[in-house]
């Protein structure tokens, strides 16, 4: 229920929706009896005309349900009286006819509203989610599939609105309807009616066994579902390994075995699920059996004190308590599935992040001195991954960090935008530890190249001017001739204008490093993170990306890891980290001299 509760919040300010859907829900229940009130007097005037002989007396109007019952016997004996039988049936006709067009019409009315309020919650949760994940630690998405995400982004969110949301109606309507042909019930027959509910708990506790299963299966076939989508998507990216390694079958058993547990359990709920319907109209066909046969005893005895056609009327209303019984206890069924996919989607949003801003964070606007490494720890789990770093790059210096694979190069990047936090120590810009900075205007001050190039499908113009507003084509231009991307930008078909493809998969490695480096150039941060930028480039690209890098580093403070260290050699103070620690610092002529780590790692590429 706490999480229907959160489901139904974000249709907040309910003021839009429930008065006026309130209004004609009521109104489409009471049309909606007397409807069915109405088809009493039609079996009388159909069956029993000669029982209407004498015209009663115009009733005292009061808001109650005997004073219109009796001022519409009034109005039929006088239409009878006047011009006959047949007026007298075609006057009921058509008030059967107007009663069931008023209820009909508030109904839809009454559904508009509720499309209305659907439709709000589901863009506001998908405004939500989209959200969270923007702003989401880079940790989380280490530590989960991304098939566990993109399911309940795509899955969870449409399992909400297909049951949830579509339900809304049913939990708030069909009440209304139990409610009102229940009170008509009541009226004409306590005794009978007092028989009928009897059996209702009896119903009601069976279905709610049935029910009970739905959710916790639901819970384990979201999981799964979440498996495949990462099979699927590590299907799609690693395509060209699947082909390489010829293991296609093995891939495909693999998928085969989830995507059948998957069914076997999804075919599970769904009989289940299907069992509640029948069920609940069995049980209810049951108790209205009995209903007919008591009531049909006591009639025939002269105890029920109904006529025949309002008994007729009597089982009518009975059956119109059963419909919203029936959906109600469908829909039930429903929402325990779709609770499921709504705990899957607040898991989500209501994740906290490590990284997280003081109460009243320092503003900055620009770096003037140094970056500091003031004897940082890191771990991301108890192995620690950075022992006791101390460093200090000053303002326009670059400081190059090289070290073997798993030495945590990368890691010390990432600390300095605060991708994560430090575990012991600090970094400080100017003096100020970084967790005291506005997040914000930290990663302002950087521009961050980094050895994949992560640009988006859309356009060159749009993948350069990422996240910047107000931008001149001059300016994007210009920053794109800077990084040695302007020739062959406009070579292309719509030259600026062209779609890049999923990841960039139009451009070669070495475009694709050049247009996020054009980027990096237009945001012209004070603060350049070059994390192995050409590691992954052919010589020709890498000369170009080199050459555009220089450009890009001029007058400006940089700290680069660096994979080929002939990319480094004029670093102002080459930094050697291993395991964690740093082991070697100089430039590159006395490190070389040294004959120590770095010298080696010169060796082993050829480089001297």
């Amino acid at each position: 229920m706490k999480i229907f509760k959160r489901l139904l919040a974000y249709a907040k300010p309910y003021g839009r929706y429930w008065p006026s859907y309130l209004v004609l829900s009521i109104l489409s229940v009471i049309f909606g009896i007397v409807n069915y009130a109405l088809l009493g007097p039609l079996l009388t005037v159909l069956f029993e005309a000669d029982t209407i002989t004498t015209i009663p007396a115009k009733p005292e109007f009061s808001f109650t349900v005997e004073y219109f019952k009796n001022f519409f016997s009034y109005q039929l004996a006088g239409t009878i009286g006047r011009s006959g039988v047949v007026q007298g049936l075609i006057f009921v006709a058509v008030t059967i006819v107007i009663a069931c067009f008023f209820s009909n019409v508030c109904r839809y009315l009454s559904q508009r509203i509720l499309v209305s309020m659907k439709t709000t919650v589901m863009k506001r949760i998908r405004t939500d989610l989209f959200a969270k994940i923007a702003t989401l630690p880079i940790g989380y998405f280490n530590n989960k599939r991304k098939g566990d995400i993109l399911s309940s982004i795509s899955n969870d969110v449409n399992e909400v609105q297909n049951t949830v949301a579509s339900s809304f109606h049913v939990l708030f309507r069909e009440p209304l309807l139990v409610i009102g042909f229940l009170a008509m019930l009541i009226y004409m027959s306590p005794r009978l009616t007092l028989v009928s509910l009897v059996a209702l708990p009896f119903s009601a506790i069976v279905i709610t066994r049935i029910t009970r299963y739905l959710r916790k299966g639901s819970k384990e076939t979201q999981a799964l579902m979440g498996n495949l989508l990462s099979q699927y998507e590590e299907a799609i990216s690693g395509s060209r390994i699947i082909k390489a390694f010829n293991a296609q079958k093995y891939v495909e058993k693999k998928f085969d075995e989830t995507n059948e547990t998957h069914r076997k359990l999804r075919r599970a709920i769904f009989n289940r699920q299907e069992l509640a319907s029948p069920t609940s109209e069995f049980l209810g066909i049951s108790v209205a059996a009995i209903v007919l046969l008591y009531g049909g005893w006591l009639n025939l005895h002269g105890n029920l004190g109904l006529t025949w056609p309002e008994f007729i009327v009597y089982i009518g209303f009975y059956w119109k308590v059963l419909e919203p019984a029936k959906a109600i206890s469908n829909a039930y069924a429903n929402v325990q599935r779709g609770l499921v996919s709504g705990q899957r989607i607040f898991d989500i949003l209501d994740v906290e992040s490590d990284i997280k801003e003081i109460d009243h964070p320092v503003e900055i606007e620009s770096f003037e001195h140094s970056i500091k490494y003031d004897n940082v720890d890191f771990s991301y789990s108890s192995e620690p991954v950075l022992k006791g770093i101390n460093l200090e790059i000053p303002k326009g210096k670059m400081v190059a960090i090289v070290g073997p694979s798993g030495a945590g190069k990368s890691t010390m990047a990432d600390l300095l935008p605060r991708f994560w936090d430090v575990t012991g120590g600090s970094i400080q810009v100017d003096g100020t530890d970084i967790r005291n900075y506005k997040l914000s205007d930290l990663i302002s001050l950087m521009g961050i190249v980094t050895q994949e190039a992560i640009l988006f499908n859309d356009t060159v113009y749009n993948n350069i001017t990422f996240g910047m507003e107000d931008v001149s084509e001059s300016e994007v231009r210009m920053a794109a001739k800077i990084a040695n991307a302007d020739e062959f930008i406009s070579q292309m078909g719509d030259g600026y204008q062209t779609n890049i493809g999923d990841r960039g998969a139009k451009l070669s490695g070495g475009q694709r490093q050049r247009i996020a480096i054009a980027r990096a150039v237009l945001k012209n941060p004070p603060i350049l993170i070059l994390d192995e930028a050409t590691s992954a480039l052919d010589t020709e690209s890498e000369r170009l990306v080199q050459d555009a890098l220089t450009k890009l580093m001029q007058n400006r403070t940089s700290l680069v890891i660096a994979h080929r260290l002939s990319t480094i050699r004029y670093a102002d103070e080459i930094v050697v980290i291993k395991e964690g620690r740093i082991v070697e610092r100089g430039t590159h002529e006395t490190l070389i001299a040294k004959h120590g780590l770095y010298s080696h790692l010169c060796e082993l590429q050829d480089f001297s």
